[in-house]
């Protein structure tokens, strides 16, 4: 099974590459488009500013490819928070991939620290293949200043200061708000998950 790695040239995809091959997979690190056309499934990780990502990923001409994808297209961090309608960051509001339905805002952490940095409990909320395995109270590793409220796409939430979606999925298309790659058994169960996961 091919599994591509979509280069935005916005991530540490090394790490994210090597989370894979420690389950066995082979994944491909690629921002051509017949590649990533072909392959059965796709990730979309990301740090930094949405912004400059969405640049990125205008000027690597992969906005469409990305939107049109019918493959499973999991996002992870900043990745997930572009398969969003919108983003804010800075006071900009931007326009993401339109994948999943919802705008993503800076979060209410309330008088905690921002950003939302480290360990942080999983609360899932939907019986689904994708968290096969994954228990309430269970940990993963969050490092991000904006998120997505809780909606009928929220397969897991977590709170920090107020509740936010910590793992969505509309058809194909699903994100992780945490880094799975860095999540030990748990982000290891969710990526292995993903690999298995029929549409």
């Amino acid at each position: 099974m091919s599994l591509v790695i979509i280069d935005t040239g916005c991530a540490n995809l090394s790490s994210v590459k090597f989370a894979f091959e420690r389950l066995g997979a082979k994944p491909e690190i690629s921002d051509d488009f017949g590649v990533i056309r072909g392959a059965a499934r796709l990730v979309l990780p990301g740090v930094g500013a949405a912004p400059y990502a969405m640049n990125n990923i205008k000027e690597k001409n992969l906005l469409e490819i990305i939107r049109t994808a019918r493959q499973p297209l999991m996002g992870i961090c900043l990745g997930m928070q572009l398969l969003f309608d919108t983003l804010e960051e800075g006071g900009e509001v931007i326009d993401g991939l339109g994948l999943i339905p919802g705008h993503v805002g800076t979060l209410d952490t309330k008088d905690l620290p921002s950003p939302h940095m480290g360990w942080n409990q999983l609360h899932p909320l939907a019986d689904t293949s994708l968290l096969a395995g994954i228990e309430t109270g269970d940990y993963a590793y969050f490092v991000h200043s904006y998120g997505a409220p809780l909606s009928q796409y929220t397969l897991a939430a977590c709170n920090y200061g107020s509740p936010f979606t910590a793992v969505a999925r509309k058809d194909n298309v699903m994100g992780c708000q945490f880094h799975p790659e860095r999540s030990s058994k748990v982000g290891a169960q969710i990526l292995k998950n993903f690999l298995e996961l029929e549409l």
